[in-house]
């Protein structure tokens, strides 16, 4: 096993105790109204984007994009929730240049620093531009116990979809790096697609759950992360104890 995955496993364990440790001390941070609120839509977030990114697209990417995706989503979808108006474009192409270079470096260990620069520049320019369009992850936003995805959340999965396989061609066809261009660019826009969707699918009902849930259930989701940070935290010692080779 890679000391690298070893090196990450422990690092997410110990990510994982802390979250815990703020769940169980929600009423210290100020309750309903105190920043677990954000906290709760990040790690949410979080999960959902990084678990359906790794599946498709790998370890390293789904840690890398999904945790960058899930915070920059609970900023944006928080300013929502309060009946706020929507951040300026300049902070909305901050949120894209973070995950563009999430994007960016969850994909070079698989095809280099030059497709991953130019991958992410050109993802970063593609968010900016929708964003100016009016299409933003807080588009036709609700709170509900109910899921549901809208015509223009549909459509947006669909351009987001075609254009990052147009993407990944074109930085094939600059790079010229990748093993048939084709099938990955395929697998990274469908990936993304299917993620976005599902995501966007779900948001009413972790929106509505972020503000809704009752101390003790959030006291056992705290217990729940610091439980699942210490497995994750003895990886390391477990792989020692039963002399398993670590390159």
């Amino acid at each position: 096993m890679d000391h690298h995955t070893v090196a990450a496993v422990s690092i997410a364990g110990t990510c994982l105790d802390v979250l815990g440790s703020l769940y169980l001390a929600y009423d210290l941070l100020g309750g309903q109204h105190g920043p677990l609120r954000l906290l709760t839509r990040a790690v949410t977030y979080s999960i959902i984007f990084g678990i359906g990114y790794g599946l498709g697209l790998g370890l390293y990417f789904g840690l890398a994009s999904g945790i960058a995706t899930g915070i920059t989503l609970a900023i944006e979808l928080n300013q929502a929730a309060r009946g706020l108006d929507h951040y300026s474009l300049p902070w909305e192409g901050l949120f894209s240049a973070v995950r563009g270079f999430a994007f960016g470096a969850g994909l070079y260990r698989s095809v280099g620093l030059r497709f991953a620069i130019a991958f992410a520049i050109l993802i970063t320019l593609g968010q900016i531009f929708a964003y100016s369009r009016g299409m933003r992850p807080a588009i036709d936003y609700v709170a509900s116990r109910r899921s549901r995805l809208t015509r223009r959340q549909f459509w947006g999965t669909v351009v987001r979809t075609v254009g990052y396989i147009a993407t990944a061609l074109i930085c094939s066809a600059l790079v010229r790096h990748v093993d048939h261009p084709l099938l990955f660019a395929m697998r990274v826009g469908l990936v993304t697609g299917l993620v976005t969707g599902i995501g966007a699918t779900v948001n009413p009902y972790i929106e509505y759950y972020a503000d809704n849930l009752p101390e003790r259930r959030l006291g056992a989701f705290g217990i729940g992360l610091i439980f699942c940070g210490f497995a994750l935290q003895s990886f390391q010692y477990w792989l020692a104890l039963f002399d398993v080779p670590v390159t």
